[in-house]
């Protein structure tokens, strides 16, 4: 029997748990701590590439290249599927259709792609732009027809209802699911009504983004799930923690010139060593040099 593929471990995952919960690594270490944890399937965000990797805002600016590096590090220490994201698929049909590929041959699960512009925002600012449904669907067309693995798994977001309200972000999404969609992302909704508005009307599996700080309430996967939900995505929650912890510290040392008063917020060495399995790897060491 073949091995299975990484699509194919992310859609047993969907069906195995209700809500399946998604949480954001920006890195490899970040993998193995959500594995540690007993998370099923993991998350690159575009956003989380551009400031951890490139220290840019999440406008646009990172390429197909620089999630590749990060989708690359993350699947080579975890075999959990990971759901990346693809923004606007960083071009027209032929580069859509080589990012599924690229993606794909390094190690990810699937990825979204959005109807936003090419210059697009962040989903829970304001001001922006998306193109019509039409260009969205020919999106869609090129990233079914270059899957070299069916399971490999295309979503498609829409950003849709702060620009043109429910009505027409359901009429959307339903429109992508004929283009052949494998889920859908309804980006910055602010109501359980509106989940269960367009679970109801869809035949594929639902993702709610509950990102901190945006337009979507914190809602839990028990609401969520009774709404019709398939998916609980966090995509930054970890990120952010890290990002303050590393500034208290920081802080700290500028201040009062040591790190002793902040140690209990730190991971330990031996924490550290048992995560990256370090002994085994130091083990090995030993074996392979011994007199």
């Amino acid at each position: 029997m073949g091995k299975i593929s990484a699509g194919q471990k992310f859609r047993e995952a969907l069906s195995n748990n209700s809500p399946l919960k998604i949480v954001g690594t920006i890195n490899a270490y970040s993998a193995l701590l959500a594995e540690k944890s007993g998370h099923r399937a993991i998350y690159l965000s575009g956003g989380g590439v551009a400031a951890s990797s490139l220290g840019v805002p999440d406008l646009g600016i990172t390429s197909l290249q620089d999630v590749l590096i990060d989708v690359e590090r993350i699947t080579n220490v975890t075999e959990i599927p990971l759901l990346v994201d693809a923004d606007t698929g960083w071009g027209g049909a032929f580069n859509i259709a080589r990012t599924v590929r690229s993606l794909t041959n390094a190690g990810a699960a699937g990825l979204h792609i959005e109807d936003q512009v090419a210059q697009k925002r962040c989903g829970h600012r304001p001001n922006k732009e998306i193109v019509t449904s039409k260009e969205m669907i020919d999106r869609l067309k090129a990233a079914v027809d270059a899957k070299t693995d069916q399971n490999f798994v295309v979503m498609a977001r829409t950003d849709a209802l702060a620009n043109e309200g429910l009505d027409s972000a359901i009429e959307r999404a339903v429109a992508y699911q004929e283009a052949g969609a494998d889920a859908l992302f309804p980006e910055a909704l602010t109501k359980l009504d509106e989940y269960i508005a367009m679970s109801k009307v869809l035949n594929i599996p639902v993702l709610a983004n509950i990102t901190e700080f945006g337009q979507t309430p914190l809602f839990n996967c028990q609401q969520l799930k009774e709404a019709g939900v398939a998916m609980v995505l966090y995509p930054l929650s970890a990120f952010r923690a890290m990002s303050k912890a590393a500034e208290v510290v920081y802080d700290e040392i500028q201040k009062e010139g040591s790190q002793e008063k902040v140690l209990d917020r730190m991971q330990s060495r031996d924490e550290l060593y048992e995560v990256l399995d370090y002994h085994s790897f130091e083990k090995k060491l030993d074996e392979l040099f011994k007199d």
